[in-house]
């Protein structure tokens, strides 16, 4: 397998049409601003799709950055983007394992 990142949202949609299916999966991962107790936490919204070239997959992956919007109000703008360059994508919570599972069988 393959992996692509494409550093925003933006590009990231410029690759939908090399999809192999409707679905782009996302996950949440939280991660401290900085080392002190006092930091921030952010979260990370990594978005994935899978690809297919001859016989190789190849994983798209682009990630988003909050501090204070909550996680519906963030897919949702990402959604209203996406649907810009199709509306048929749909997103799925989940990791790059169930994305792999859910194409192999």
């Amino acid at each position: 397998m393959i992996v692509i990142f494409v550093d925003n949202i933006e590009d990231f949609a410029y690759f939908l049409h090399k999809r192999i299916m409707d679905e782009i999966f996302y996950e949440f991962r939280e991660r401290k601003k900085d080392e002190d107790l006092g930091s921030k936490t952010e979260t990370e919204v990594i978005f994935h799709f899978l690809s297919k070239v001859e016989s190789s997959l190849i994983l798209y992956e682009t990630k988003l950055i909050l501090s204070s919007q909550n996680e519906e109000q963030l897919i949702n703008q990402a959604q209203e983007i996406l649907n810009k360059v199709d509306n048929s994508i749909k997103f799925v919570r989940g990791k790059i394992r169930e994305i792999f599972l859910s194409y192999s069988l």
